[in-house]
């Protein structure tokens, strides 16, 4: 045991020193390549320069003239049109991807539809809004919330088609006027005959449900003013005027539901006149972001880096180019 403890130090000291010696060697070999490379900036500042400028100035020319503009609409489909208006906002961009100019001028009407990037639709979550007054849906989320992730179930699409706003998002090469494409496709999604059919009927109904509820409500108040004119001559009996009075507390009640039911339906009327109806617009976005806007400095640095890379991938052939002529192994 003692005769081996001296060997595995003796081990030990020269494994570190390998190691040690090889760390140094890593170290020299980075400050070499580091200084190469000043070296090799210096020596060819005119060709480096030179790619600064000419980056700068293609960059500057594609910044100003690729520029992407935002149009956001916000809306609200009336008369259970969801699906009808997404399937509709897909068949928009399908046919922006193909490329299909006619059915962009003929059947909506844009007269330069090569200016469209893309578009698309996403509902704006709103789940207090859509659990309010309604049992059945806040009973749902519920459900679905025990058997997974509350922020996924309110993104999926069984509950956020539901929503009762959504926005449009147009992306177009060039900024617009709203009459020119915002307006056109606006047009083009309330061109339904069927849910024009349903427009009408729901119209009918709510308007003849509200002179059912004007007239209910001119006869609650009429009981009110008989019963306020009355109650002294008539009320002896104390069991009596309690109950009348409860009967009275249903009765004011109802009226209090049916007044707001009318301020209800009076919001209602007032979406009602689209079948998409869009409740604020706001064109020329102008779109930010990495690629938006930076080119004149992203391109310098491209062409730096593919003149680096060419000549390091130069350097690599010469070397072992040179080794294999001198019979050497390539390493």
């Amino acid at each position: 045991m003692s005769t081996k403890v001296p060997q595995n130090l003796e081990d030990q000291e020269i494994d570190i020193t390998v190691i040690s010696k090889k760390v140094n060697e890593f170290a020299d070999s980075i400050k070499r390549s580091f200084f190469n490379g000043i070296q090799s900036f210096i020596v060819n500042w005119k060709i480096i320069l030179t790619l600064v400028i000419v980056g700068f100035s293609i960059g500057l020319l594609i910044d100003k003239t690729r520029k992407i503009y935002d149009h956001q609409i916000i809306v609200i489909p009336n008369f259970g049109s969801t699906d009808y208006l997404y399937s509709k906002i897909n068949l928009i961009d399908s046919k922006i991807s193909k490329g299909d100019t006619l059915f962009l001028k003929n059947s909506i009407g844009i007269k330069k539809p090569k200016k469209l990037v893309d578009i698309e639709i996403e509902p704006i979550p709103d789940v207090y809004n859509f659990i309010t007054n309604r049992p059945e849906n806040f009973e749902l989320i519920k459900l679905m919330a025990d058997n997974g992730d509350i922020k996924k179930i309110i993104k999926e699409n069984i509950t956020s088609k539901n929503y009762r706003y959504h926005n449009i998002s147009v992306r177009t090469k060039d900024s617009i006027g709203e009459k020119e494409i915002v307006e056109l496709i606006l047009e083009f999604l309330n061109k339904s005959d069927y849910y024009k059919k349903i427009q009408e009927a729901k119209l009918i109904n709510v308007k003849d449900k509200m002179v059912q509820n004007d007239s209910t409500i001119s006869q609650i108040n009429d009981v009110i003013k008989e019963f306020s004119k009355n109650k002294n001559s008539q009320k002896s009996d104390k069991l009596v005027y309690y109950n009348e009075n409860n009967q009275l507390n249903d009765v004011i009640r109802t009226k209090g539901d049916l007044v707001n039911e009318q301020g209800g339906y009076r919001i209602e009327l007032i979406g009602y006149d689209k079948i998409i109806k869009d409740i604020s617009t706001t064109i020329n976005i102008e779109k930010k972001g990495i690629v938006y806007g930076h080119v004149k400095f992203l391109l310098p640095l491209l062409f730096i880096f593919l003149y680096v890379f060419v000549q390091f991938f130069k350097a690599f052939y010469r070397k072992q180019k040179l080794i294999v002529e001198n019979n050497q192994p390539i390493i």
